[in-house]
């Protein structure tokens, strides 16, 4: 993951999480009164496999003077690879989001013990009682293991950890990209999870009546743009190109990709809290008239009309 890159004037980020994630921190009230303070005017919140925050988020942000997208990002797995996939515009209120919801939540804690052993295969101590004190639902994440493997004193000096330490290659997002080194999908603790095919979760945003687009296809597209044509096909409407996981030439490399596809671009910076430190809001590298484009495509998609923007 590429050093965060905070745009102190950004006007739209389009993918937040709050506390309803299981690697968020904020609540969604606090998490808009950070958007508020952030200067952004324009937010999603898009929690992992939940809309359980999307009511709370629009309350706050309707007090403080900010536009909220309700939104969600589906877990969802093509061709062997998992892709991450958002919906915005949802109807938060749909049913359907509650058993999504409830279902990701069983396979999770279903899969959390298999997940720590092997873990602990790779030569680090994990403390399963303190795993389980800090888990949400009985849900253990990559994420909160690093968390509680980097503070014990025991893996002190482990090498695995090394990058992960301040001051190491991976320190800028230490907890994240554990997940990414090591459980991630073809990695060595990953542990396999039965969701939805990617066009499942298409399916189901449409039948909401979201319109859905790929998040930060950078690190989860193993053969670059090569398969957005298949995923166009599948009905994905737009590309996540500007995200604080692509470098500057990433960002245009996935913008022009995208648009050569005839999807159309958004921006969000994928904030979670503690989780994801060298995130800011704001910071997913989109100019102002992208930032603009990117709001206006996503209710044009849902047959919204246009803002007017400053």
């Amino acid at each position: 993951m590429p050093k965060e890159r905070n745009n102190p004037m950004a006007l739209v980020d389009l993918h937040f999480h709050s506390h309803y994630s299981d690697d968020g921190d904020l609540s969604p009230s606090d998490l808009m009164v950070a958007a508020a303070m952030a200067q952004i005017r324009f937010a999603a919140l898009a929690d992992h496999n939940s809309v359980a925050g999307v009511g709370e988020a629009l309350a706050a942000g309707g007090r403080l003077g900010i536009e909220v997208v309700p939104a969600i990002e589906i877990d969802s797995l093509h061709e062997g690879n998992g892709l991450h996939v958002l919906g915005y515009y949802i109807d938060h209120t749909d049913s359907r989001w509650a058993t999504l919801q409830e279902d990701d939540v069983n396979r999770m804690r279903a899969g959390s013990a298999e997940r720590m052993e092997k873990v602990a295969r790779l030569g680090l101590v994990v403390d399963t009682d303190k795993l389980e004190a800090k888990s949400r639902d009985g849900v253990i994440i990559p994420e909160l293991i690093a968390e509680v493997a980097l503070a014990d004193p025991r893996n002190d000096g482990n090498p695995i950890l090394a990058p992960y330490r301040p001051g190491g290659p991976r320190s800028d997002n230490p907890q994240v990209n554990f997940y990414w080194d090591y459980c991630s999908h073809g990695k060595p603790a990953h542990v396999e999870t039965e969701y939805m095919s990617t066009a499942e979760a298409v399916e189901l945003i449409l039948a909401t009546g979201g319109t859905p687009v790929l998040a930060h296809p950078g690190p989860s597209l193993p053969n670059g743009a090569e398969g957005l044509p298949n995923l166009a096909e599948q009905g994905i409407a737009g590309v996540e190109a500007f995200s604080s996981y692509h470098s500057p030439e990433q960002c245009v490399y996935w913008r022009n990709a995208a648009l050569e596809n005839g999807l159309f671009v958004t921006c969000g910076s994928d904030f979670h809290g503690k989780t994801k430190p060298a995130i800011r809001m704001g910071g997913h590298g989109a100019s102002r008239d992208d930032e603009v484009a990117a709001i206006q495509a996503c209710r044009a998609a849902v047959g919204l009309e246009a803002l007017a923007l400053a």
